[in-house]
């Protein structure tokens, strides 16, 4: 991951690529992009992590992706995520290398399907967090 130097920051402390997410969703071409988008209710976000001692903003490093588990937010490598594809539901994506690439995902959770006693069906809820 690239750290990036303090003389890179503007005052509120965000790195220079992002700083010009936050300034280009402002511009005529991402206003239309961000309408398109809206017909298929899709949105823009903006990828990022954190510094886990400082909370610093960081732009998401290529090989992590944002997980969304038991409503917790975690940054974890992408090949593990990769691994399991069938336990998380994508809800953001990059494009990197030609291709979209998945950058956000939701952990799901299997549940009992009536009629199929002691047998699970698909993913097909969020994981919640404990006691919900």
């Amino acid at each position: 991951m690239k750290e990036v130097a303090v003389s890179d920051r503007n005052p509120r402390g965000l790195p220079q690529c992002l700083l010009s997410a936050q300034e280009a969703i402002h511009l005529p071409e991402v206003q239309e992009m961000l309408h398109r988008l809206a017909a298929y209710r899709l949105g823009i976000y903006m990828p990022h992590m954190h510094d886990a001692q400082s909370g610093t903003f960081l732009p998401l490093a290529d090989e992590v992706t944002q997980v969304e588990s038991g409503l917790q937010v975690s940054f974890q490598p992408s090949a593990a995520i990769a691994k399991e594809a069938d336990r998380y539901l994508p809800v953001g994506w990059v494009w990197r290398d030609g291709a979209p690439a998945t950058s956000a995902v939701c952990e799901m959770v299997r549940e009992e399907q009536a009629g199929n006693a002691g047998r699970y069906g698909r993913y097909d809820k969020h994981k919640m967090a404990r006691g919900n």
